[in-house]
């Protein structure tokens, strides 16, 4: 039999979520210094368009994610600042006179502050490059920025898993992803600890979706092998789905309570407990269709949202056997 073969990883899309969605732990985790010297009360900007106008002329090369964040300091000193990320996948020898670049023309549009910070996320253990300068006629100019090497925690995986910051998750999976390169069944085994992970803490029913969709689009696998993933991951969101819908059965309770009578506490109970398993559900589907078939239709986003419990359970009992979006939703006998 054939052995399976891994489709090609992609790095770029889960690290901008990520960053995107949980900057302060980003900075927490890697550069703890600046995030400590950061307003975290007053609100962070991304001005993603501002950076692409700024650099729009540049030979910048390939880069994983880059990003400017407009933040408070603590101090109070400057009203904002403004700190440049950039993830850098492969070594790059004009990487250091591109952070000066992005540095000094950022500085000179907004005349504030800017820090460029590095995360070096390539497989070459010497190359860690942390500044740029040049001296002429008595006259220096450079920079010098903070550089974090994600191979610096390869030998740190099990530190990692048990970090409760999501970025030492985030750290784990993009190693595990080059760990395995080349070998479906050790890459099936390194994605689904990492799920069940995801499971065993007390996080929020969101952060366990964002995270499990970074996780997700790192971690590549053939068809077959994904199908069983996902299959388990389904199974495993049916046996903890309790713990997600408190909110909403907190609600239900809430709303009986007012009403003073016992009828209304308890048909609140059930409807807090039903909405919020309906809830669940759909959003486990959506992903698995998602993953399966490519983007849905809007009309498709719309059934899911208004099926009942029974009707979706029915349907992702169809999903992996099904070739298309019509065979899971077709309602004929079978």
């Amino acid at each position: 039999m054939e052995k399976p073969t891994l489709p090609s990883d992609d790095y770029d899309t889960p690290w901008k979520d990520a960053l995107t969605r949980y900057f302060p732990e980003f900075m927490a985790f890697y550069f703890p210094r600046a995030h400590g010297e950061i307003d975290w009360q007053q609100p962070h900007i991304f001005l993603e368009q501002e950076l692409a106008q700024v650099v729009q002329d540049a030979q910048l090369g390939k880069r994983l994610v880059d990003c400017l964040v407009q933040v408070a300091t603590r101090d109070g000193g400057e009203q904002w600042v403004y700190i440049h990320v950039e993830v850098q996948g492969q070594p790059d020898a004009d990487f250091p006179e591109r952070l000066f670049t992005y540095n000094y023309r950022l500085y000179d549009r907004y005349r504030r502050p800017v820090a460029s910070l590095a995360v070096l996320a390539d497989e070459r253990e010497n190359w860690k490059p942390n500044g740029f300068g040049y001296q002429l006629f008595g006259c220096e100019v450079g920079i010098r920025f903070p550089v974090v090497k994600l191979l610096d925690y390869a030998n740190q995986t099990e530190s990692l898993l048990e970090d409760p910051n999501p970025f030492a998750l985030v750290t784990a999976a993009h190693l595990l992803t080059r760990r395995t390169k080349g070998d479906p069944e050790q890459r099936y085994a390194a994605k689904w600890r990492l799920a069940k992970l995801l499971y065993e803490r007390n996080w929020d029913k969101q952060r366990i979706i964002d995270l499990f969709g970074v996780i997700d689009w790192l971690m590549r696998l053939p068809t077959d092998l994904e199908q069983r993933l996902l299959q388990e991951v389904y199974t495993l969101e049916r046996k903890v789905i309790m713990p997600y819908v408190t909110s909403a059965e907190r609600f239900g309770v809430e709303k009986g309570r007012q009403e003073g009578r016992q009828e209304g506490r308890q048909e609140g109970r059930q409807e807090g407990r039903q909405e919020g398993r309906q809830e669940g559900e759909a959003a486990l589907l959506k992903r698995l269709l998602a993953r399966r078939f490519g983007a849905l239709p809007d009309a498709v986003q719309v059934r899911l949202t208004t099926a009942d419990v029974d009707q979706l359970e029915e349907w992702a009992i169809k999903v992996l056997d099904a070739e298309s979006l019509d065979e899971v939703f077709d309602q004929r006998p079978q």
